[in-house]
């Protein structure tokens, strides 16, 4: 028997909270097949493409932990961000920087599907 607090059942189980939105679960899986695909071309020029991906990427989702008030989200996006940033490149050597792509792959698959933003009342059907 189901408590009155738990949200109703459907016929696959129970129903979606109404309030939120997964946001980040796009910007997550697009940077989390970038970084798949980084892995395999470590060495190339088209990595620099990679790491602008990844950035731009782990800004995006940083922002929606910080509307989600998921600050524990923050800090591995932060360190996301600089490690593949472009601009000021951090020299890694590279089986580290091979591992660090798949760890950063799972951190962009864990935060799109857990990052919750709740949507505005006023948006909310």
């Amino acid at each position: 028997m189901a408590s009155s607090t738990s949200r109703p059942a459907s016929r696959y189980g129970t129903k979606p909270d109404p309030g939120t939105r997964r946001l980040a679960l796009i910007p997550g899986l697009i940077a989390a097949i970038a970084l798949l695909v980084g892995a395999v071309v470590l060495d190339e020029g088209t990595f620099t493409v990679i790491r602008y991906l990844v950035t731009i990427f782990a800004a995006i989702v940083a922002v929606f932990a910080f509307q989600a008030k998921q600050w524990w989200w923050l800090p591995p996006f932060a360190v996301i961000a600089i490690a593949w940033n472009p601009v000021w490149v951090i020299d890694i050597p590279a089986p580290w920087w091979q591992g660090a792509q798949y760890v950063a792959a799972l951190a962009f698959l864990l935060a799109g599907w857990f990052i919750k933003v709740p949507i505005p009342e006023d948006q909310r059907r």
